[in-house]
């Protein structure tokens, strides 16, 4: 009988031996820290007391704008413990610490509130690292707190305040926590969070922040000798303008050469085309002037217009059909299936008459259309107009009509030949424009609200080119009629009106726009304040 006690706990101790070393080796393979515990491993902690969320925020007021959520979320998961399991401390735990101690990453300046006590938590030997609830609530806090600041930005009352009424994407925080716990890396790969925009000017904030702190950033100074320099001229002003544009990226090497050539010629045409400014080889004092925006200045417009993005709804970019005009870059683009088919230049509202940021369905097109004279523009410029000369209405081809005063349709009509609407109650539009020679300047912000498209022809035919109704030659003939005619678009197409100083393109190039509504400022403000 003793014989066959000693087999049997031999036999047992073998095969306890034998799969604690399968599990060894199971292990081994994840190479994590000793301090992280990944989820195959979890096991339960029992629920803590609901009673205590109360009295935890009671103590962490810094916070207690978070608690509403934090509730909701432990109803949902029967308050169960999330961050800790019975080893201590979770890997995605680990993975949120990281990223609340890099926020500046992503644009944000702030402090995090109670900081110290998150960092004493970490500090713990993985022993020490045991579940309480204060520190369970303090890292779901932070959660909200980080979500709120990198996924969600400012709220929707203060982006109004700027101006800014295109649809806010709505997200719950306490939803998109069960994917993070479900996979931690997740918290990494936010594209469905926030709009891919973001992740572009993020790289570029890496990217000048490295410039600010490896290059001296001193004036450029245009030789009193010289009023402009032209290709061939050679000055020291020269060496300085391409030792910058290679900085910036502008030009691939820097000769130190102090001569105009035409290598810095190409560079100078890039940066112009990148910041909004005119092509012209003369480098004047406005290039200069361009040159010498201090580093810090780029820092935060890139981060503004980070917080921009953080606004916009991700859903917008899987539209079939889609116009965008990005108001400070006096730009329309028109996509299908993701892809531009149409870029043009636009006018837009100048400062006393801006044009709305906001977004609205596409339903019609109006060829040959009357122009409806606001009450405020006969107030301010028709009625003096007459005042002057009694034949003013009849050489602008105006005609009041009941009690209505419009222009007739034609060629001078100051919705050109064709109008493009998106009912709303901004009363704005898309309209050709007899005065061509406006797309020529460098700012475009001349008219009363509503936005003058260079290429009108060409988006009618690019909107309508799958409907079998109409031909590039029907299409002008419309618009040449003299009389007015309607046409309801078979399919609806999400206009959206922005406002971004700073943009990535496709091949990874940053562009600099300039601020016509003087909105960033104020935005930086209100981040500062968050």
């Amino acid at each position: 009988m003793r014989k066959y006690i000693v087999f049997l706990i031999l036999f047992i101790l073998g095969s306890s031996l034998s799969m604690f070393s399968c599990k060894k080796k199971d292990d081994t393979s994840l190479k994590l820290p000793p301090t992280i515990n990944t989820l195959t491993e979890v096991k339960s902690l029992p629920s803590f007391d609901s009673t205590l969320v109360n009295t935890f925020f009671k103590h962490y007021p810094e916070l207690q704008k978070y608690q509403q959520e934090t509730t909701e979320l432990y109803q949902k998961r029967k308050y169960q413990y999330i961050w800790f399991d019975n080893k201590g401390i979770l890997e995605v735990s680990q993975i949120l610490y990281g990223k609340l101690n890099n926020m500046e990453d992503e644009g944000i300046k702030t402090d995090i509130p109670y900081k110290e006590k998150l960092e004493t938590l970490f500090q713990k030997t993985t022993e020490d690292q045991n579940a309480t609830v204060n520190d369970e609530l303090l890292l779901t806090s932070l959660y909200f707190f980080y979500t709120h600041k990198v996924l969600k930005g400012i709220d929707s009352q203060k982006s109004s305040e700027l101006g800014w009424y295109l649809p806010r994407k709505k997200k719950s925080y306490v939803n998109y926590l069960d994917s993070i716990i479900a996979n931690p890396s997740l918290i990494n790969k936010n594209e469905k969070e926030v709009l891919g925009q973001y992740y572009n000017l993020k790289e570029m904030l890496k990217k000048y922040r490295k410039i600010q702190k490896n290059n001296s950033w001193d004036s450029i100074v245009l030789d009193s000798s010289q009023i402009s320099l032209k290709l061939g001229d050679s000055s020291q002003t020269i060496a300085q303008i391409r030792q910058r544009l290679f900085i910036l990226e502008d030009i691939a090497t820097d000769s130190k050469s102090s001569i105009y050539d035409d290598v810095l010629k190409a560079g100078i045409t890039k940066y112009q085309n990148r910041n909004g400014l005119r092509e012209n080889p003369i480098i004047d004092k406005r290039i200069i002037a361009s040159l010498n925006v201090p580093i810090e200045d780029r820092i935060k417009t890139i981060t503004v217009n980070m917080e921009r993005c953080r606004w916009i709804d991700v859903d917008v970019a899987k539209a079939k059909e889609l116009i965008v005009i990005n108001i400070p870059s006096y730009r329309l683009k028109y996509f299908k299936d993701g892809k531009p088919v149409l870029v043009s230049n636009v006018v837009v509202g100048k400062d006393m008459n801006k044009t709305v940021i906001f977004s609205a369905d596409m339903r019609y097109i109006v060829f040959s259309p009357y122009w409806n004279v606001p009450k405020s523009i006969i107030t301010k410029e028709i009625n003096p107009g007459i005042a002057k000369n009694p034949n003013y209405l009849s050489q602008h081809n105006m005609e009041w009509n009941n009690g209505v005063l419009r222009q007739k349709p034609g060629p001078k009509n100051s919705l050109g030949l064709i109008k493009f609407l998106f009912p709303n109650n901004n009363s704005i539009y898309l309209h050709d424009t007899p005065s061509k020679n406006l797309f020529n300047e460098e700012k475009r912000a001349f008219s009363h609200g509503c936005i003058r498209v260079e290429k009108p022809v060409e988006l009618a035919n690019e909107i309508l080119k799958d409907d079998k109704n109409w031909t590039p030659e029907k299409i002008d003939s419309a618009m040449h009629s003299g009389k007015e005619s309607w046409y309801t678009l078979k399919n609806k197409i999400p206009v959206y009106i922005g406002y971004f100083t700073a943009w990535v393109d496709n091949e990874g190039v940053i562009h600099f726009y300039d601020d016509v509504y003087q909105r960033d400022d104020r935005l930086a403000t209100m981040l500062f304040e968050e």
